[in-house]
């Protein structure tokens, strides 16, 4: 996972944050960079995915392990349910998210996409549930009382090829406060299925809907840029 002197420091007595929190509240930004699997690189079969997640300094704040079996990741690839872990620097897993199995077909509600966000373990702060269009990707971001926060709002064309893909975060009232940034990178894209993100919040946003907005991340990576 990296040594010590890699991660960033751990911010104290921060009052009602869910422990392994605390780091979300000193960032406004943060970059997610897959690893690159030389086995799937080379082979095409399917591992489980690893993430870093660094803030703009390049200082660790989270390393992110993909929890599902291996006929699971094969057969359904993309579309497959998904456990994710993440961990701070003492290697203790703070988020844990869940994507349940849906058949990727967003022309039906009954297919639509979802991830739970749960921080600790086991104690959900939010959702995040794809909305119904015909064409566009839309998300709603709940919170732990199945509030919607917060929406997101994607581009209708995904093709990234050298350029960036943008789903901005917007309030209900349609103020852009934020994005999920899909940045290009095309000659890792070519041979691996390896992403690298940011996302963009406001420094006082919940820490919860942060945490949540880190899960929409790696459903958007799921749903969009994963390939067979």
């Amino acid at each position: 996972i990296g040594t010590a002197s890699e991660w960033v420091t751990v911010p104290n007595n921060i009052p009602n944050c869910p422990p392994g929190l605390e780091y979300l509240t000193t960032v406004d930004q943060l970059l997610i960079n897959q690893k690159v699997e030389l086995l799937e690189a080379f082979t095409g079969f399917e591992t489980n995915n690893k993430y870093v997640v660094n803030n703009v300094v390049d200082q660790k704040v989270y390393y992110v392990l993909e929890d599902t079996d291996c006929c699971t990741r094969n057969c359904w690839g993309p579309a497959r349910p998904f456990d994710m872990r993440i961990f701070d620097n003492y290697q203790k897993e703070v988020i844990h998210l869940y994507r349940p199995f849906s058949l990727p077909c967003s022309f039906f509600s009954c297919c639509l996409q979802s991830i739970e966000v749960t921080a600790p373990p086991g104690q959900i702060i939010g959702r995040v549930e794809q909305e119904w269009t015909l064409c566009l990707p839309y998300f709603r971001i709940k919170d732990a009382n199945d509030e919607t926060v917060l929406r997101i709002e994607g581009p209708c064309c995904l093709a990234n090829c050298c350029n960036d893909v943008n789903f901005n975060i917007v309030c209900l009232d349609g103020e852009v406060i934020g994005k999920i940034s899909k940045w290009s990178g095309f000659s890792r894209e070519c041979f691996t299925d390896a992403d690298f993100f940011g996302i963009n919040f406001p420094m006082d946003l919940d820490v919860r809907i942060k945490a949540v907005l880190l899960g929409a991340t790696f459903l958007i990576d799921m749903m969009f840029f994963e390939h067979n």
